[in-house]
This record gives C-alpha cells, sequence and structure tokens, in this order.
C-alpha cells in the first residue's frame, strides 16, 4: 500500500501478538507500543513471556515496554530487565508517579547508562523540557505527547506538539511521538507538526485502506453496511 506517510514512523499500539503479526506484515509498521492497559485488555498474564516472545518475533521492529512499579528503585530494576530483552527495546516510563513525582531524575540515570527510553504520559511543555532536559545526548530517545487524551478533553492539542517539537530539536536524538490515536486523521496531523513516531492502534491501521476515497464513495460504503446489517439482523418496522 502506497501511503502519504514519508516523514513519520507508524508503531502499532497494542498486546494482541496476533494483531502484531497481522501488521507487521506491512513495511510501514516500524515499531510497536504497549502499555499496562493494552496488556490487561489483551488478556496478558506472565509480562516477561509475553515480552520476551514479542522481542523474538519482531526483532527488526522498535519495541517500547513499560515498567509497573511506583517507586523509583522498583522502577529502576524493571527498566533494566526490560532493556535486557533485546537491542531493539526502550523502556517507558512515565513522566510522573500516581503520586505525581517527577521521574526526571531516574530518567536521566537510565539515559547515562545507555538504556533506551521512551517518556510517557506527557501532557504539557512543562513535562516535555522536563524529559528531555534529563536525556543524555545523542541517544536515541523517545518523547511520547498524549494528543489524543488532550483533544479528549476538548482542547486542540496542535500548539503543545508544535512546541513539543521546538523542544526536543534541543537535544540531539529526542524523538517526538504522537500518542493516543483516536482516527486516521492524526496521522496526517501528526506528520505535518512534525512528529517522527505515531502510534496506531490495530483497529485505526485496518482504516488506512480508507486514503483517497472520495465522500461519495464513503456515503455508498455507510449505506451498503446499513444494508448488510440490516439483512443479518433480521429486522422489520413493518407487519407482514
Amino acid at each position: 500500500m502506497d501511503l502519504p506517510f514519508k516523514k513519520i514512523g507508524i508503531y502499532s499500539d497494542g498486546a494482541d501478538i496476533a494483531d502484531m503479526r497481522k501488521v507487521a506484515v506491512h513495511d510501514y509498521v516500524k515499531g510497536f507500543t504497549t502499555n499496562p492497559s493494552l496488556m490487561k485488555s489483551a488478556g496478558v498474564t506472565d509480562y516477561l513471556s509475553f515480552a520476551r516472545d514479542v522481542v523474538k518475533e519482531f526483532p527488526k521492529h522498535s519495541i517500547s515496554f513499560e515498567v509497573f512499579g511506583n517507586s523509583f528503585e522498583t522502577m529502576k530494576q524493571e527498566a533494566r530487565v526490560i532493556a535486557s530483552l533485546g537491542e531493539n527495546v526502550a523502556v517507558k516510563i512515565p513522566i510522573l508517579t500516581p503520586d505525581e513525582k517527577s521521574t526526571a531524575e531516574l530518567i536521566h540515570e537510565l539515559s547515562e547508562e545507555g538504556i533506551a527510553i521512551n517518556v510517557t504520559a506527557i501532557t504539557t511543555s512543562q513535562q516535555v523540557q522536563e524529559a528531555v532536559d534529563a536525556l543524555t545526548e545523542g541517544k536515541k530517545n523517545i518523547i511520547s505527547v498524549f494528543a489524543g487524551r488532550i483533544a479528549d478533553t476538548g482542547v486542540d492539542p496542535s500548539a503543545f506538539v508544535r512546541a513539543s517539537r521546538k523542544i526536543c530539536d534541543t537535544k540531539d536524538g529526542a524523538q517526538l511521538l504522537w500518542a493516543s490515536t483516536r482516527e486516521v486523521l492524526n496521522i496526517f496531523q501528526a506528520q505535518d507538526l512534525g512528529c517522527d513516531i505515531i502510534t496506531v492502534p490495530p483497529s485505526i491501521l485496518s482504516k488506512l485502506g480508507n486514503i483517497g476515497k472520495s465522500a461519495k464513495q464513503v456515503s455508498i460504503d455507510t449505506v451498503k453496511n446499513f444494508e448488510a446489517d440490516i439483512k443479518t439482523l433480521g429486522f422489520s418496522i413493518l407487519d407482514d
């Protein structure tokens, strides 16, 4: 499929290995991201077993796995275990803990050790600056801005993403990632705003075939889908 996304890397967001296999056949999928909520939804019961299977099956894709701990010491130990799974693995560290403590110091320590970091759950420019300042110059790391969750509050995240791009440009190796994608349009937006990466769930990746369709064709497809569902349901409004 020839897609108009030449300047942005698409990562599939999820924790279902069957879905990963389906999307990995497309050369436009460059990596995978996961998180605890996605693992819960996918029914993952053994974190490390799942992670090892994914790394073994997709050695050429970038893969991000998230720490689970809340204490800095636990997160540090978890990060080292995750990083040891493969050279293509990045460790996801939330920018703050549930009790609202900044993880910048931990991010800096791990980055100095040479661990690839994906700083996650970022929603403010101050958090972007904290994360970028904490990363080691010249090392490839990811700054994940949760643009979709900001949009869920009724706020256009475009200005925030633009500002994040400028901050990331101050640190060699800092890659900007648009997280919490809600629709295909977000991929175009993320690319136009200068993001390096966007995470996209398989449910939205499956819609990429709609790109280029005319509005009229969308209308036709819609009523045909309605018709198919009506036949399947066997509904009747008028009395026989």
